[in-house]
């Protein structure tokens, strides 16, 4: 369903993105980010889900600005390929792959209001972008690794939040997802009895009610505040 496009970012770097279309008229877009695996064939198929929904979806590859072409899998070695690229991100100048965030918005605003969704890093990207990228109406990150920290908890979204966490996380300690629920009170933020990456099909901790729940959930906020 889907095909690549190139974004240019701010600073003039290209970025390839994969761009999933409604058949009809779009109801609103939304910025997939990709977990730390690059965009692979579940975030691929997550795009095609929520075209089929309605939604022009684009999901920028935000490793592109230390490599190129990462489609990893969920493997140990997976993991730690994944993780030492993520910090390779996280290290680079500001505002880093923020600018790539704000190239994929821009692009998607052609479709009109736009929210930011993430899995993992991407959903702590999208915490992020919901207070530093304009143009956002809505994000939703979903298991957000790192969005709960202390410095990340006092962020201020100029959009709605829509969070989803998972009880038996052991990459998000529960306790710091009740202190982030304190700290943010206007953010809407569900817990489900599911592990880290729940609503990942290809991986083992794929938790089914749970992601169909979240799915309903977020399906209505975007509903309220985007499409």
């Amino acid at each position: 369903m889907g095909t690549t496009i190139t974004l240019t970012a701010a600073d003039g770097k290209a970025i390839p993105a994969y761009v999933a279309e409604p058949d009809g008229a779009p109801w609103g877009a939304i910025v997939l980010l990709q977990e730390i695996f690059g965009v692979n064939a579940h975030i691929r198929a997550v795009a095609d889900r929520y075209a089929e929904d309605g939604y022009l979806v684009v999901a920028p590859a935000t490793f592109e600005r230390v490599q190129s072409g990462v489609e990893l899998g969920y493997s140990k070695d997976d993991i730690a390929i994944g993780a030492a690229l993520k910090a390779q991100v996280e290290a680079l100048p500001a505002p880093g792959v923020m600018q790539d965030v704000q190239a994929a918005v821009d692009y998607a605003a052609r479709a009109g209001k736009v929210a930011v969704m993430g899995y993992c890093w991407g959903g702590w990207l999208s915490w992020r972008a919901a207070e530093q990228v304009r143009g956002l109406a809505a994000a939703v990150p979903y298991y957000g690794g790192g969005m709960t920290t202390p410095v990340e908890s006092v962020r201020v979204p100029a959009c709605p939040v829509l969070a989803h966490f998972g009880e038996q996380d052991h990459a998000i300690p529960i306790e710091t997802v009740h202190a982030f629920a304190q700290a943010q009170p206007g953010v809407t933020l569900h817990i489900y009895p599911a592990q880290h990456g729940f609503n990942c099909d290809h991986r083992g901790a794929y938790h089914e009610e749970a992601a169909s729940l979240a799915r309903q959930r977020t399906l209505a906020f975007l509903n309220t505040h985007v499409g």
